[in-house]
């Protein structure tokens, strides 16, 4: 009603066309150095170029608002380069994840690993205030910082358990420690099929040397340069995170140690399920068909 009223009465469609193409264009483009619009700014230049004589900044609000623009947000997304290796690739980890029950049940495990790396112990300087009816969590803004913890995890496919290793460095000599670990603890398996991506430490030549005398048992596959999404770890972190990183309050880098120790197993307890995971063979090659050209 406000805008049919106001906007629409004193406002002609040409002049609310020309603020939704002002508001759809790059700052840069017109001569300024702002990254992105605002609803006040939006005003003050559609003022200078001529658009309005006045105009208020919630009356730019309600004009982006019935032309449904959000200059105010943004979204990122990571493009993969898509060539014959990407498909190549692609299909290995796929093939994988649909025939992980298959695979379980012939002893060959499909384990996804990744990592978390720096993890901050932060130490709120005031005690958090906790939820009570008719007020939230307070936590105070300030910390002081203890330190970083390298996390690295391994998500075993079939049943969505994972198994997680502090680290002293994010680098190959510490992971191929804790593979080793995990090797040893299955070695009555008849294969182990090892999903990760393409970081420094999984491409290396020390990592590289040390999987060799493990080959043929153990099967490396990475995902596509700029896929990682394909690693089923990366959503296990996320839900990890989710549960018992955020809201972080370490007294210090061994408390968040301590905790992360612990962490793991509970969440085996608790929360431990396959991933739903419904983008297969067939439907990475129909979009790969409709993209490359």
């Amino acid at each position: 009603m406000l805008l049919a009223q106001v906007v629409r009465e004193f406002f002609p469609p040409l002049q609310r066309v020309e603020i939704e193409q002002l508001a759809c264009c790059d700052p840069v483009g017109i001569g300024l150095e702002m990254t992105h619009w605002a609803t006040r700014s939006l005003a003050q230049i559609a003022v200078k170029r001529g658009i309005a004589p006045r105009i208020a900044h919630s009356t730019v609000s309600l004009i982006l608002r019935d032309a449904d623009l959000q200059p105010h947000r943004s979204r990122s997304w990571k493009t993969p380069t898509l060539h014959e290796k990407f498909r190549e690739r692609a299909a290995r980890v796929l093939w994988c994840y649909e025939q992980a029950f298959d695979l379980a049940a012939r002893d060959e495990l499909m384990i996804c690993l990744d990592e978390k790396p720096h993890i901050q112990a932060l130490k709120r300087r005031c005690p958090t205030k906790l939820m009570r009816p008719g007020k939230i969590e307070r936590r105070e803004f300030e910390y002081d910082r203890g330190g970083t913890v390298n996390l690295l995890v391994a998500l075993v496919v079939h049943p969505g358990k994972m198994r997680g290793w502090v680290l002293g460095k994010n680098d190959s000599i510490y992971l191929c420690w804790a593979l080793s670990q995990w090797l040893s603890q299955h070695r009555r398996a008849k294969r182990i099929h090892l999903i990760w991506d393409n970081g420094s430490s999984q491409i290396s030549d020390y990592t590289s040397q040390f999987l060799h005398h493990y080959f043929p048992w153990v099967r490396v596959l990475h995902t596509p340069a700029h896929a990682s999404w394909l690693n089923q770890a990366e959503l296990l972190l996320r839900a990890f995170d989710a549960r018992y990183l955020d809201r972080e309050d370490w007294d210090s880098r061994q408390q968040l140690i301590d905790h992360l120790n612990v962490s793991w197993p509970e969440y085996n307890r608790l929360f431990a399920h396959p991933f739903t995971w419904s983008w297969t063979r067939y439907r990475m090659h129909e979009w790969m068909d409709r993209h490359v050209k």
